[in-house]
């Protein structure tokens, strides 16, 4: 299946049906009063997330969503049924915005999340609601109210724990292939991966993470230059970047150090956010040098691009959220798991205190909504002793 990151649809709610005035026509029921009966609400359209849809595809071929009207009332106090609901399946990681303004309308990042994105129209009054001592006869009623309309853009962001970074052809597409079941594409010429791929690391039956691997960057990328500006919004929900630099390039003339400053110039000009986030450093391709020289290469890469040397991979004896640096080879799987295992031991950290911040929101609320139940007794005075 095609992967599509990206669509435009136009989604019409259901208009409410009308009101109506009537009057009772019964026998031997003079003046029986007015009876006519509400319009039906007009149907909604909702975005539900669905961890089992992972494209946009389906809203590229069918750009137009129109929910079910709202019936009109009829006599007898019969009211109109309201018109059916729709909901549109979408990737967890949609990001739906309102095409006019900009404005998001919604942000599916958990599997079942149902937001609504077009509201249906109140159905019309009928004139039943409008009799009283001094008008016992109404011929009021009121139409239905439209439903919304609206033009929506849809952006899918992946959700994964670890995006990867870097040139063409640094070997990110064979990394993840190395420590995943995913199988994208390699081949021996820049630009090979032509959209994201997913690769889930399985540490054991309980630990795991997410792997993206997005198109290679070139310089001038935040312009618009190459492919992989158009996926760098899928590194966004990302917790921790790779940086993959090719440390041994064919070409003699390609300067390792000049293109991995490159890449994160870019990565500044296009979001200072995605820029800020946590990153390490992963040298590849180090079994492309002979063994005498890699501590030397390695070394001299990092002075002279100015990074932290690397530290003992002991979770308890470092800063977990500090700059690190591995050496790798995907090829062959040398250092992979190495550092897949420091990658587990960063998130197990982050989740931890993701957790621990979670249950403290909590029990604030808790104890917020228990301050608002039973408010604390006033002090006795000295008149009440």
């Amino acid at each position: 299946m095609k992967f599509i990151d990206e669509a435009r649809i136009e989604v019409m709610a259901g208009r409410g049906g009308n009101g109506v005035a009537s009057f009772r026509r019964e026998k031997f029921v003079p003046f029986g009063g007015p009876d006519g009966g509400d319009g039906g609400k007009g149907g909604s359209v909702f975005a539900v997330a669905d961890e089992n849809v992972n494209t946009l595809v389906e809203y590229r071929f069918v750009k137009k969503y129109l929910a079910q009207h709202g019936e009109r009332g009829r006599g007898a106090d019969c009211y109109g049924k309201g018109g059916d609901d729709i909901e549109l399946k979408m990737p967890v990681g949609t990001v739906i915005h309102d095409a006019d303004t900009g404005e998001v309308v919604a942000d599916l990042t958990h599997h079942g999340q149902r937001i609504m994105i077009a509201k249906g129209g109140k159905g019309g009054l009928g004139n039943i609601h409008f009799k009283s001592s001094t008008n016992r006869a109404p011929r009021q009623c009121t139409p239905g109210e439209q439903g919304d309309q609206r033009t929506l853009r849809l952006e899918l962001k992946v959700l994964a724990d670890v995006g990867l970074l870097g040139m063409p052809n640094a070997g990110k597409s064979t990394f993840i292939r190395a420590v995943s079941a995913a199988r994208p594409k390699v081949a021996d010429y820049p630009f090979t991966t032509l959209h994201p791929n997913l690769g889930v690391v399985r540490m054991d039956d309980t630990r795991s993470f997410v792997v993206a691997d997005i198109p290679g960057l070139i310089e001038g990328a935040a312009e618009g230059a190459g492919l992989g500006h158009r996926f760098l919004k899928h590194l966004q929900r990302t917790g921790l970047l790779l940086h993959v630099v090719d440390i041994a390039p064919f070409d003699a003339d390609v300067d390792p150090v000049r293109e991995a400053r490159a890449i994160v110039e870019e990565l500044k000009k296009y979001d200072e956010e995605l820029y800020s986030k946590p990153r390490w450093l992963v040298l590849n391709k180090v079994d492309m040098l002979p063994e005498d020289e890699r501590e030397l290469t390695v070394s001299a890469f990092l002075n002279a691009y100015g990074w932290p040397q690397a530290q003992p991979d002991d979770s308890f004896g470092f800063d977990v959220k500090a700059p690190r640096v591995f050496s790798i080879s995907a090829l062959n799987h040398e250092g992979t798991r190495e550092l897949t295992f420091a990658i587990m031991s960063y998130l197990d950290v982050v989740r931890a205190e993701a957790r621990k911040e979670a249950e403290a929101l909590q029990q604030q609320a808790a104890a917020a909504k228990q301050k608002l139940i039973a408010p604390e007794a006033p002090a006795a005075s000295a008149d009440d002793k």
